[in-house]
């Protein structure tokens, strides 16, 4: 089994919110997850990532790899 890490939609129409999940990788994007690692709110300016650091790098340390989404969001915050 291929793990990735992505985003999971899970807001109304014309209000997305996302959930941050390690998943397998043949799933659908809303299928069910591993485990919910965060969430992102592309609504909101400020802080819009919370995302728990310790379960990614422990996820990623396992192979896990990250989707060009979400690997596009960290890099901007940092």
């Amino acid at each position: 089994m291929v793990v990735k890490i992505r985003l999971a939609r899970i807001g109304k129409k014309k209000n997305p919110k996302y959930r941050v999940v390690a998943m397998d990788k043949n799933k659908s994007r809303d299928s069910k997850y591993l485990e919910q690692l965060g969430f992102y709110d592309p609504m909101v300016e400020k802080d819009n990532l919370k995302i728990d650091e310790a379960r990614l790098n422990d996820w990623v340390s396992k192979g896990a790899k990250l989707s060009e989404s979400l690997a596009q969001l960290l890099s901007k915050r940092k």
